[in-house]
């Protein structure tokens, strides 16, 4: 009897003890350590050692994570957006991670936006030279230190490499990607080449091809070819005009070279 009754008060106690524990909200702990910090909830499940390996970088100290629900959320400061988009790839791939909001801060040196377009704008320029770069015609923008990237890539390597090479860069903020990578056609292929031989092998228009920094760019889609880049003289953009409209099976060129030294006003 005595045991029956001790059985009894030990299940109401353990039930009691199991209604009063799901009442207490939910707990957390936090890792601290090269990373920055890590702080979770109960529903971690084994992310937290995972998620200190992954960020176990220098670049990576003064970032601090909260895990709630398996989303992941992303404070702190790093010198270089490069290393932003790294921290969010490498949660990501965490086990139990299902989103991560990225609000990390770039906090490098502070470039001013003039610099940051005139610097990024020559790197881009001769980037990627020798892999056919002239098909290439990537425009830049900057603002309050976020790069926008816009503009025509041949090809997604093209894409991100220009990518790459500005997230890099001391002083971006942030990237926003605009660019239209050209699709997959051996009908725009044979056109390119075609234009490339009818502009470049034409004896005004072929000193362009010597320096990047001076080329006439060709991207074509769908048939529809765009010219853009900086020539010397208004001659010289009518030429580009007139050789490009002769290549067959050309459906429409956009002539967007400009003349240097031209002023908007002197085109009007």
């Amino acid at each position: 009897m005595i045991s029956t009754m001790r059985t009894k008060r030990t299940a109401l106690f353990a039930a009691a003890l199991a209604g009063a524990l799901m009442s207490v909200p939910q707990a957390s702990f936090a890792l601290t350590g090269s990373s920055g910090t890590i702080a979770f909830g109960q529903d971690n499940n084994g992310s937290a050692a995972e998620i200190q390996s992954k960020l176990n970088k220098s670049q990576f100290k003064n970032i601090k994570v909260d895990v709630q629900n398996g989303v992941a959320t992303l404070t702190g400061t790093v010198d270089l957006y490069e290393y932003k988009m790294d921290a969010d790839k490498r949660v990501h791939k965490v086990k139990g991670i299902t989103a991560v909001r990225n609000d990390i801060e770039v906090a490098g040196p502070t470039v001013s936006d003039q610099e940051l377009q005139a610097k990024l704008s020559e790197k881009l320029t001769y980037d990627r030279v020798g892999y056919w770069n002239v098909f290439n015609a990537i425009g830049i923008q900057v603002q309050n230190g976020v790069v926008t990237l816009g503009g025509h890539a041949l090809g997604y390597p093209a894409r991100d490499s220009a990518l790459a090479l500005v997230s890099t860069y001391p002083g971006v903020k942030d990237v926003v990607d605009e660019i239209q990578v050209d699709p997959v056609s051996p009908m725009d292929d044979g056109i390119r080449l075609a234009e490339y031989r009818a502009i470049y092998g034409y004896p005004s228009l072929n000193k362009y091809a010597i320096d990047p920094a001076k080329t006439i760019r060709i991207t074509v889609q769908g048939g529809h070819v765009q010219l853009d880049g900086v020539v010397d003289t208004q001659a010289d953009k009518d030429t580009a005009n007139i050789r490009a409209n002769g290549v067959p099976g050309v459906f429409s060129v956009q002539n967007n070279l400009q003349v240097a030294g031209q002023t908007n006003e002197s085109k009007r």
